[in-house]
């Protein structure tokens, strides 16, 4: 007799928690931007009847993270039985605990305006805090003190915490598209290249698009546009190292010519080309207005 294996997915959990002030959300911005499905403030109790929820509904969840602090109700006892359930149920659990010294607490809480959850003056609620936590502290799988990190040195700590090989993971968008249907509202930069020759006035090359070779040839084979991309490129080079170092997950850059169909195609994909194979990042191209 062979023992029928289960087809639910295996989970991955994440439970942030720590001193209110020290990153969390920023450390679920991180982890969300790794693919987990994140829930803040959910009693841990809740966590098993969340996650049947998703298996009863087919979907394919398989990684989550959840930030939890004393708006909870958290006790050291409570998060231990807690978290002692969830691995009794085959969950992999990591507790990340994030922490700052009081100065910097304070500084957040000012600069931020934000209300401490607990109430009364902010650094009684902050020491009241840190006595707390200290058990949770205590069963902590990474203790990550955030005193002295903006939020993209926290961001790439939990990256290189959770899955050190996302780390320059960033997807590159590339649009092309004309200005006469409008600017990507998504766009991180744009790029305008109507300052090149158009194709659309050449008979031949008018009812080509720039996927074209003639046209692509046509663009390309312009000094001025053997001008632009030997600025444009070390512009490019320098622009995307600062994005992957501040960790910028996602990237749209758009490229735009007057009707969207030759000078700006051509361009997006010279543009997707360098980023590919300089950065070796994941790029997609996307010609919005091609067909129009």
């Amino acid at each position: 007799m062979t023992t029928k294996k289960s087809t639910a997915p295996a989970f991955d959990v994440v439970v942030v928690t720590g001193l209110s002030g020290a990153g969390k959300s920023v450390t679920l911005r991180a982890l969300e931007d790794l693919g987990y499905f994140c829930v803040d403030n959910l009693p841990l109790q809740l966590l098993p009847s969340l996650i049947r929820f998703y298996r009863r509904g087919g979907r394919r969840l398989e990684r989550i993270a959840v930030g939890v602090d004393v708006r909870t109700g958290l006790m050291a006892d409570e998060f231990s039985r807690s978290i002692a359930d969830l691995k009794s149920q085959g969950l992999h659990v990591r507790v990340i605990f994030l922490e700052s010294d009081n100065s910097t607490l304070l500084r957040r809480f000012s600069e931020t305006r934000r209300k401490h959850p607990l109430r009364g003056s902010v650094l009684s609620n902050i020491r009241r805090e840190r006595s707390l936590l200290r058990d949770v502290k205590d069963m902590a799988h990474k203790i990550i003190d955030t005193s002295s990190s903006t939020p993209a040195e926290i961001k790439e700590i939990i990256v290189k915490t959770i899955e050190p090989r996302a780390l320059r993971r960033m997807s590159v968008q590339v649009i092309s598209f004309g200005y006469k249907y409008g600017v990507p509202l998504d766009a991180d930069m744009v790029w305008d290249v109507r300052f090149l020759p158009n194709p659309n006035y050449v008979t031949s090359l008018r009812p080509l698009n720039g996927k074209s070779a003639g046209v692509s040839r046509y663009v390309l084979g312009n000094p001025m546009t053997k001008r632009f991309l030997s600025l444009l490129q070390p512009l490019l080079a320098f622009l995307m190292e600062g994005f992957i170092h501040e960790g910028k997950s996602y990237l749209t850059v758009a490229v735009g010519c007057t009707g969207g169909r030759h000078r700006s195609v051509v361009l997006a994909e010279a543009v997707a080309d360098f980023i590919k194979h300089r950065h070796r990042l994941d790029v997609r191209v996307q010609h919005r207005d091609i067909d129009k």
